[in-house]
């Protein structure tokens, strides 16, 4: 059975924002599968739900109001905190509705209050909605109590209904302190990875998986709730813990590297290093002083620059190369005698012609690799033009990535990125961006993402960040627009998704 984790759950739920689904439809959506649950467990009667203050509480409260309209149903909810501290307007919307609901309410501030309450015990039916999928670290008070007292009724023989996961429960599969038992789970979209564990069986009881209407393109396609899945920069970071980057690019080219490199600083690695051949150095490092340059031995790429390349790679967490290299014979042999010093490669451009089946697999282990084609680049690489038609360029892109072991950007009107088993589309991008610069701009900006991230979702962030870059830049530009506008606009969509 398919499942995802937690965070990808709520990458899912931004991007189902993004394309103009409010969570507030979700989360009516949520509670009134809880509330079919409830009714199926139990005809008519007395249902307490203990709601924390985030969004699995707002599930609670729209199950609430939806089951007090019908019959024979007595509801009440207990809100763990003040209803000030409810940490979502969708949350606090649906209990301020509560009121109109013929819902009672209690707002408990302590432990106590649990305690002296006959709430529990005069119940028929318990909901528990106290955390869902946001407990962090040690369960504090008036949780826990309640988690104990939902327990202690259920062991009296009581019914209880966990909404998405089982309270305490860690919902990607780690340890955790303690736990509702709950006799059904009503979890919503895909099975969660912490309802599948051993330990974790004892405490869900039968799991539904409950459809709630999300977005099929919020799942496929990339967007910022993908975004917000990449590594934060820490408060107490140092220089070069946000990524380290050598670029190896130039020679025929000068602003082909240098774009890659200025783009990967834009992203937010600490450190860029651009190793150009001598020929080229100073244009590059007039580019920008940010950039570290280090001057290579002659006009191109050649198998004299294999005396200092290896130290290079080894100081640096990701190599991008390729950008502007030309594809001399001596330059080719040099780029397939630098990749078995790599631990981390973004291939592009050029050192794509130096790509063969036999050399991914002696690299097969040993180094991760993204490769970043155009279709004229991957129809070279496979030995097969690239198919027109979406779903098999789909499964092209997919079987190449599985054959050779790497993460595959297939560039083009939607990309397409695939690791062989997981496929994410972009269509952030525009006509404007057929400009030359552009793809050097995605392969900066994918080592960027590459050095503190899984390839696969750095390669998908990487293509929706460059594009959206790009659509920010044609709102400019229009048609006129150059990869340096792209490259300017990058830092506004890292500032929008809030990461970096």
């Amino acid at each position: 059975m398919k499942y995802i984790s937690s965070s990808r759950m709520k990458a899912i739920d931004t991007n189902c924002a993004y394309l103009g689904m409010s969570p507030l439809q979700l989360m009516e959506n949520a509670g009134a599968a809880v509330a079919q649950s409830v009714k199926e467990r139990l005809g008519s009667g007395k249902v307490l739900f203990v709601a924390g203050r985030g969004n699995n509480g707002g599930d609670a409260f729209v199950a609430a109001r939806h089951l007090a309209g019908i019959p024979g149903y007595l509801v009440k909810v207990i809100l763990l905190g003040k209803d000030l501290d409810i940490g979502t307007e969708e949350a606090l919307h649906n209990f301020s509705l509560l009121r109109f609901s013929r819902v009672q309410t209690l707002e408990i501030r302590d432990s106590s209050q649990l305690t002296a309450l006959d709430w529990f015990s005069e119940a028929n039916l318990i909901v528990d909605a106290v955390f869902g999928t946001g407990i962090k670290g040690k369960i504090k008070e008036p949780e826990s109590t309640a988690i104990d007292l939902i327990n202690r009724e259920r062991k009296a023989g009581k019914t209880v209904i966990a909404i998405d996961i089982p309270s305490g429960l860690d919902p990607d599969g780690g340890d955790f302190d303690k736990a509702v038992y709950a006799d059904l789970t009503v979890t919503f979209h895909r099975m969660k990875a912490g309802l599948l564990t051993e330990q974790a069986k004892e405490h869900t009881g039968t799991i539904k998986v409950a459809e709630i209407g999300v977005c099929a393109d919020a799942e496929r396609y990339v967007g910022p709730g993908d975004l917000q899945m990449l590594y934060k920069r820490k408060l107490e970071a140092h220089k070069g813990n946000a990524g380290r980057i050598l670029v190896i690019g130039g020679g025929p080219y000068s602003g082909a590297p240098a774009l890659a490199a200025l783009a990967a600083l834009k992203t937010g690695a600490d450190l860029v290093t651009a190793a150009v051949p001598e020929s080229i150095a100073e244009i590059v490092a007039s580019y920008s002083p940010d950039l570290i340059v280090k001057k290579l031995s002659s006009n191109i790429l050649c198998p004299e620059d294999l005396s200092v390349l290896p130290d290079l790679i080894n100081s640096h967490d990701v190599v991008v190369m390729g950008m502007g290299l030309g594809k001399a014979a001596e330059t080719l042999e040099t780029v397939r005698k630098i990749l078995p010093f790599c631990r981390k490669l973004v291939l592009d451009a050029d050192a794509l012609s130096a790509l063969s089946g036999t050399l991914f697999e002696t690299l097969a282990g040993n180094c991760e690799i993204i490769v970043t084609p155009h279709a004229g680049e991957f129809a070279r690489l496979r030995g097969v033009e690239t198919p027109e038609d979406a779903e098999a360029r789909e499964k092209a892109v997919r079987e190449f990535s599985e054959e050779n072991g790497v993460v595959t950007l297939l560039k083009g009107k939607t990309d397409i990125i695939s690791d062989g088993k997981q496929t994410f589309l972009n269509r952030t991008g525009n006509p404007g961006m057929t400009v030359g610069g552009t793809g050097d701009v995605l392969a900066g900006i994918t080592g960027a993402m590459f050095s503190r991230n899984p390839a696969l979702l750095a390669a998908a962030c990487a293509a929706f960040i460059n594009g959206a870059a790009g659509d920010l830049a044609f709102e400019k530009a229009g048609n006129a627009l150059l990869a340096t506008d792209v490259l300017e606009s990058i830092p506004e969509i890292i500032k929008g998704a809030e990461i970096g």
